[in-house]
């Protein structure tokens, strides 16, 4: 076993957990620990340093979700293999492999994706296990899900979210795309008089918005209205003038979806009361509303619903993985849209497996859902400061680049003065291996969007490919402020 040669200060303001994971971080960058040296045990190296075990778990579990160690159970922390030398400089016209062969970015920053480095997995395990010892039904699942999962989803979506429901309230989804797949068709069901004149039922969507939600809600039957968001949310003066008022709202209050906006308490109001008044639908999709960082998290808007308006739509794609495909709606107790959704779930049958679902209530009974989040939202606060550090001064007010998003989620922003730049940009990054994705193709109409540059996300790269990416990107905008062609600062 390798003895870590280090030491803590406690006059130091950063906390001692800290200090071992930036020393072992040093040891490992350094060649000093080599891949395979196995570390102390978290009891003998809180002894030797004079501290709590806990200060030393705490050390531990951020370097094996950061990727500097292995862990497994009943064996002894490892180094892990990381690469500590830089990789060469690509050409700056990389080959083209064949349609259908392309090699994977070295760094994969395309926002969407969660760190899976956190997850118990032997919850995991045992929770399917669970489920496989299960007697084997003759029968499918309740087209809205199985009633374990139910209940365990509303009792998750009251103690996280607040939301007051209960199992009749739930209907269990393969992800987000088919809850609002679903709620299309239901809007169809509900409106289809209005199919003939508008070509579907008509829904307000933020611009620029997810674009998986736009299309879903175009090939099932609606009407998408694209609605300019501000730095808040979707702007709900626009949203009033409409004449006539939609049938439905779609909106990510949370965390705005690609921009970061957080729609403050008058604009929720403002959205119910305006559901209320034209017996619309709000769907709130509650996007990355678990990982908040330095804000206050506000209340769903189904907390403060009064009149049956919200039908919120959660997944667990972006706190476990989004391999499950496993998603919820919380639907407001109006009779006929559910029966709309029995009609439609009669014909569109759910496509989760049971076994799937009484794994998911399993893993949920078991407390380790809310773990995992307890303890991925550290790691991902950590991210987010690589991600400031990296970037947060060359993006400023004066330089034509604005970082932004970073108040919750996954992802951030770089927003650029014009198209060419962000394509500049993502030319740059693609040609150094880092895949980012386009700001642009956020919007209702990419080539007229006032919103152009780029997005990544920062939670599944560990932080050695996370900092590998954020040193080409901060050269690549540097480059692109540099410049001559870069237009004038970005408006406020």
């Amino acid at each position: 076993m390798t003895d870590l040669a280090i030491t803590v200060d406690r006059t130091d303001a950063a906390p001692l957990a800290a200090q071992i994971v930036d020393a072992v971080r040093t040891a490992v960058l350094a060649g000093t620990l080599a891949p395979g040296d196995t570390v102390p045990s978290s009891r003998s190296l809180a002894a030797s340093l004079g501290v709590s075990r806990g200060v030393v778990v705490t050390a531990y579990d951020q370097l094996t979700g950061e990727g500097y160690l292995d862990v497994s159970q009943g064996a002894a922390a490892r180094v892990a293999a990381v690469d500590t030398v830089p990789t060469d400089r690509r050409p700056a016209t990389p080959h083209t492999p064949p349609a259908g062969d392309e090699a994977p970015p070295a760094v994969d920053m395309r926002p969407g994706f969660p760190s899976t480095a956190r997850l118990d997995e032997r919850a995991w395990r045992s929770a399917w296990r669970q489920a496989a010892a299960r007697p084997v039904p003759t029968r499918q699942a309740d087209d809205f899900g199985t009633a374990s999962l139910r209940e365990q989803i509303a009792d998750h979506v009251r103690q996280a979210r607040g939301v007051a429901c209960d199992a009749a309230d739930i209907l269990v989804t393969a992800g987000t795309s088919e809850a609002v797949m679903m709620l299309a068709l239901a809007l169809g069901e509900l409106h289809p008089q209005d199919s003939a004149t508008t070509n579907g039922p008509t829904v307000a969507m933020e611009d620029p918005g997810y674009p998986s939600s736009r299309r879903a809600l175009e090939r099932f039957g609606c009407t998408v209205v694209p609605i300019p968001v501000d730095d808040d949310g979707l702007r709900m003066d626009l949203l009033a003038a409409l004449d006539p008022a939609p049938h439905a709202v779609l909106l990510t209050p949370s965390h705005q979806y690609p921009l970061g906006g957080r729609l403050p308490v008058s604009a929720r109001l403002e959205a119910l009361a305006w559901a209320e008044k034209h017996d619309a639908v709000i769907i709130e999709d509650d996007y990355d509303s678990e990982f908040r960082h330095g804000a206050a998290t506000l209340p769903a808007l189904a907390t403060l619903d009064r009149s049956e308006t919200v039908a919120l739509i959660g997944s667990f794609s972006k706190v476990l993985t989004p391999w499950l495909r496993l998603g919820y709606i919380v639907l407001p107790r109006r009779p006929a849209l559910h029966a709309a959704l029995h009609r439609v779930r009669a014909d569109v049958t759910a496509p989760i497996a049971g076994v799937a679902q009484e794994a998911m209530a399993a893993l949920l009974a078991s407390g380790a859902v809310r773990r995992h989040i307890a303890a991925v939202r550290r790691d991902y606060a950590h991210r987010r400061g690589l991600v400031i550090r990296a970037l947060g001064d060359v993006c400023n007010a004066g330089s034509g680049a604005r970082l932004r998003g970073l108040e919750g989620g996954l992802h951030a922003v770089v927003e650029l003065g014009s198209a060419d730049a962000a394509a500049r940009v993502s030319a740059i990054a693609a040609s150094e291996g880092v895949a980012v994705a386009d700001l642009g193709d956020y919007a209702a109409s990419p080539a007229a969007s006032v919103h152009q540059g780029i997005v990544f996300g920062y939670a599944a790269p560990t932080d050695l490919e996370l900092a590998k990416g954020l040193t080409v990107l901060r050269a690549a905008i540097a480059a692109e402020i540099r410049s001559p062609r870069r237009p004038g600062p970005l408006p406020e």
